[in-house]
């Protein structure tokens, strides 16, 4: 049990650092946007690099956030039914779904991307746009960290479910 505790404990601090790490990049996407839109509408300029950041930065947000949005359960659930299950069998359903969609979702995605991104990167991929940002490759490359980063979060939930299961009161 305290194996699985501790492995849980563990990956619960890898996805709250990286969570609040990105969140880092939330003022600095909100500031980017803000002056998008001043240069656009106030000048009447545009700037390809300006607008190519914002969607680096919330892929980025959004793409690495997803196991941190995971272990704060603020993920998108239809609970109709759940929440009214006792701790046991919230345990059950948390612990199938993180083995039977969660977890094969990601070595899918994983998986799938893979040459995808290692194309990007063997031609370092830049954007198509002229004066865009010149790392297409570093915004591909997000795709099979976030089903990593999120799966290692599924291997921790699935953890928690486990300990619930087995009688870890702390867990229930």
């Amino acid at each position: 049990m305290r194996i699985i505790t501790a492995l849980s404990s563990t990956l619960d601090a890898y996805s709250e650092s990286v969570g609040k790490l990105l969140a880092w990049l939330l003022p600095l996407l909100m500031i980017n946007t803000c002056l998008v839109v001043f240069l656009r509408y106030g000048l009447e300029q545009g700037s390809t690099y300006l607008q190519e950041l914002s969607t680096y930065l919330h892929a980025t947000v959004f793409m690495l956030g997803a196991g941190y949005t995971l272990k704060r359960d603020a993920h998108v659930r239809v609970d109709v039914l759940y929440r009214r299950f006792s701790a046991r069998r919230q345990a059950w359903v948390n612990a199938m779904g993180t083995l039977v969609f969660l977890l094969p979702l990601c070595g899918y995605v994983l998986i799938s991307s893979w040459e995808f991104v290692y194309h990007a990167w063997l031609i370092r991929e830049g954007s198509a746009e002229p004066g865009g940002i010149p790392a297409v490759y570093l915004l591909k490359a997000l795709v099979p960290l976030m089903a990593v980063n999120l799966a290692l979060q599924g291997v921790s939930e699935f953890c928690k479910s486990l300990a619930t299961l087995l009688g870890d009161s702390a867990h229930a």
